[in-house]
């Protein structure tokens, strides 16, 4: 019998949530996010950030697959690094958006069998947007799109934005629903307590509110009956489910398609046009939990790079109590079937 480790040497993977930044994301939209890690790497009890992780993120060539190769990482699914541009102005977000598909599409083409990309799109323009995820899927063979939440407040379940849904749909391109802080105002409101500003930074990010916002993004597309417009759509968020498997029997329940006039129950949307990925939550019982809400043919590998250890990930992935042929699903087949790779 071969080694666990040596068969694991086989096993393609294709990590679906990995960020990257450029130069002008970082002078622009991405400021503050540099200005706190710089300020946080001597402050902050969040201390499993890398010290170089602006530099990992700037970096799309030798030091990333000097990364990749370490932890046995294929391919990575490329995507602009939250906040994105959706909090932009329009015309801002126009030209910042093409701007980063650009570089992230000059960026891929050394190494096509490394990386691949998600376009970034301008939602504050959604019909800009739609021909900018055709500009890219066609120039730059991007397999779909990654939008960062909502849009100053503005959700994708708005018909003023589903000039982008249908595109997608029409292309064949899964757009990946990545989280963001939730509006200002439910921060004030949920998050602010009696407790520090820093707990509430971190209550409100990625320790709680940025995964619930998500699932809450989630039902308010599923619940505006725009998967009963656009059937074929597929949306992909990571984090195993961002809550909502483990919530599925319970949505089901109490919003019966009597109340909410939907074509199919909650269910049936989370089942069919969802996909999920681990990014950094390496949890047993979360991850038997969404595989028996969503099913194995559901589920995508991820690492959240460079938040999230691509070598734990991996790591994690190797020792799930699965078949292999569950396995490689999940390390490369349904990746490869949703993005045509």
């Amino acid at each position: 019998m071969m080694p666990q480790a040596e068969a694991g040497k086989k096993m393609r993977t294709i990590t679906l949530e990995e960020h990257y930044a450029t130069p002008g994301f970082m002078e622009g939209p991405g400021r503050e996010l540099g200005e706190r890690f710089r300020a946080g790497r001597t402050q902050s009890p969040i201390s499993f950030l890398s010290p170089h992780l602006i530099d990992q993120l700037l970096d799309l060539g030798d030091l990333r697959i000097a990364d990749m190769d370490a932890a046995g990482i294929d391919v990575q699914v490329l995507s602009l690094n939250s906040p994105g541009v959706e909090q932009l102005e329009a015309a801002d977000a126009v030209a910042a958006a093409r701007q980063a598909n650009d570089y992230l599409g000059q960026a891929i083409q050394p190494h096509p069998d490394r990386f691949a990309g998600f376009a970034t799109l301008p939602t504050a323009a959604p019909e800009i947007a739609a021909r900018e995820l055709e500009r890219t899927v066609r120039d730059y063979g991007f397999k779909g799109a990654a939008i960062n939440g909502h849009a100053r407040g503005r959700y994708l379940d708005d018909p003023f934005f589903w000039p982008i849904l249908e595109r997608a749909e029409a292309l064949l391109v899964p757009i990946y629903l990545h989280p963001t802080p939730p509006p200002q105002a439910v921060i004030q409101a949920s998050y602010v307590g009696n407790f520090a500003p820093e707990v509430t930074a971190q209550l409100a990010a990625s320790g709680w509110g940025w995964h619930i916002e998500t699932a809450v993004h989630v039902l308010r597309i599923i619940l505006s009956g725009a998967f009963d417009r656009y059937p074929h759509l597929q949306l992909v968020i990571g984090h195993l489910g961002e809550a909502l498997p483990f919530m599925l029997p319970r949505l089901d329940h109490n919003l019966p398609t009597q109340l909410t006039k939907l074509e199919r129950p909650i269910g049936a949307y989370l089942r069919e046009n969802l996909y999920y990925t681990f990014s950094g939550f390496n949890f047993t019982a979360n991850f038997l939990d969404l595989m028996f809400q969503g099913g194995v043919d559901r589920i995508m590998f991820s690492a959240d790079y460079p938040y999230g250890s691509m070598a734990a990930a991996r790591n994690f992935l190797e020792q799930l109590p699965l078949s292999p042929a569950d396995k490689n699903r999940i390390a490369h087949g349904t990746a490869e079937s949703l993005l045509r790779m």
